[in-house]
């Protein structure tokens, strides 16, 4: 029986011209096909889940703030919008071995990642060793975050009379990084340069803060003046937070820096 059913269909043959014809039908009448309406929403739901992860990311990881730790060590840790660590840094030998020490903190809040730096070995061996320990954050966002961090900071290191935070702008360390420095020790860099020290960025990078300080105190530059604005600055006769030993007899605002000093006037 299947014999003969094969026999009967081996004969039916289409033509060339029919089977290209009928291609074509096939074809237009799929590509006329639209999908439907639950598949074109699944489809605009892709999207902008894929356009708001882009964005999320894009968000994320752009610093919008900068701590820089700075007393041997030199390192910093970059800040989004959202209060987390997105990198830490070292700007020299010991930095870059604390920062690898450090990479937990990735993903942190600030404040959890702070603590952490601060009760590290590295920093609290160098507090006990009398050291100077200078904690500058840069804002980089034109925003109320960098105060809001300068003003945690602040109150984490009250207690410790080496330790001094001041808030600094973008445009007064853009060329920090070019120089292979943290953006703390460019502006210690830019001081004793200031003060007619001859040294040079590789130096600074490998000294530690107090001897920044004590550069400075040799060469009787210390004029109270501060590289930056803390949260708590002092006002009055000569009071302030500075880095130097100026006398500082008149009226002045001494408001942070990485030495305690007298504060701005017409200081010897």
């Amino acid at each position: 029986m299947e014999h003969k059913i094969k026999e009967a269909f081996d004969g039916v043959h289409a033509s060339r011209q029919l089977q290209q014809d009928t291609a074509r039908r096939v074809m237009g009448r799929m590509k006329r096909k639209k999908p439907s309406p639950v598949l074109r929403t699944a489809w605009a739901a892709a999207a902008c889940c894929a356009l708001l992860l882009v964005v999320g990311l894009g968000l994320y990881r752009t610093p919008t703030s900068v701590i820089s730790v700075d007393i041997n060590p030199s390192l910093e840790l970059e800040i989004n919008r959202f209060g987390k660590v997105i990198s830490v840094t070292g700007y020299n030998e010991d930095g870059t071995a604390l920062a690898q020490e450090l990479d937990m903190v990735v993903h942190m809040d600030y404040q959890q990642a702070m603590d952490t730096v601060l009760s590290s070995d590295a920093v609290t061996d160098c507090l006990a060793r009398d050291e100077l320990l200078s904690i500058a954050v840069v804002d980089l966002s034109d925003d109320a975050q960098s105060q809001e961090i300068l003003d945690y900071v602040s109150a984490c290191t009250a207690g410790d009379s080496n330790t001094r935070c001041y808030g600094l702008g973008r445009e007064e360390v853009a060329q920090a990084h070019e120089l292979g420095l943290s953006y703390g020790k460019y502006r210690a860099y830019l001081d004793l340069q200031e003060a007619g020290i001859s040294v040079t960025a590789e130096e600074v990078s490998q000294m530690t803060m107090r001897e920044i300080r004590q550069l400075l105190d040799d060469t009787g530059s210390g004029s109270g003046q501060s590289s930056g604005q803390s949260s708590g600055s002092n006002q009055g006769p000569g009071n302030g937070q500075g880095y130097g030993p100026g006398d500082g007899t008149g009226s002045g605002n001494g408001t942070g820096g990485y030495g305690p000093g007298s504060g701005q006037g017409s200081g010897n």
